[in-house]
């Protein structure tokens, strides 16, 4: 079977991916065709999520093995076959690119093909650039302040001389409390 996957972004709207893959591959599999599709860094954290119908995350599959409870199934990558955590159209997934900043990619497993089976993962279509693998926090930080104007803090009628002739024993505990 081919399991055909469309990607999107919601950073980026005319951005789209569909992979077709075998089911019987790996997650990890997967995560190099979105790699080499994408010309992400192969030296980050990465994961998918199987996610219920409204994105709720439910599974986790790691890049690598994470101490987790032995209660909890854990579930990596190069060991887990696609065609062992999907089994209907319509299933949703998580694909976590950025960890620090947890933005993702929104994937639809499509369309199952019976009856045909695909050697390697392939990039069948593809639109648009993908987002920036980070975000630089210092642009995005620079970009909020200067945003935001002289006036931000108050109105443009506030004087520094109103201040003038307060200091800090101006206000004893008595007028504090009268105040609260």
């Amino acid at each position: 079977m081919v399991y055909r996957f469309l990607l999107l972004s919601d950073e980026i709207d005319d951005f789209k991916r569909e992979i077709q893959i075998s089911s019987q591959a790996t997650f990890f599999d997967f995560h190099k065709e979105i790699l080499k599709t994408t010309g992400y860094d192969k030296q980050q954290m990465y994961s998918f999520f199987i996610c219920g119908d409204d994105w709720s995350k439910q599974t986790e599959i790691t890049l690598i093995e994470m101490d987790t409870s032995s209660e909890e199934d854990s579930y990596v990558m190069d060991k887990t076959l696609l065609e062992d955590l999907l089994e209907e159209e319509h299933q949703k997934l998580l694909y976590v690119f950025d960890q620090l900043a947890e933005r993702v990619f929104f994937i639809e497993l499509r369309e199952i093909i019976t009856g045909k089976d695909l050697k390697d993962p392939v990039c069948t279509k593809a639109a648009g650039n993908p987002p920036k693998q980070f975000i630089d926090f210092d642009v995005v930080s620079n970009d909020i302040t200067s945003d935001l104007g002289e006036n931000f803090y108050g109105d443009d009628a506030f004087d520094d001389e109103d201040l003038d002739g307060l200091d800090e024993g101006s206000f004893d505990d008595e007028s504090l409390n009268d105040r609260f």
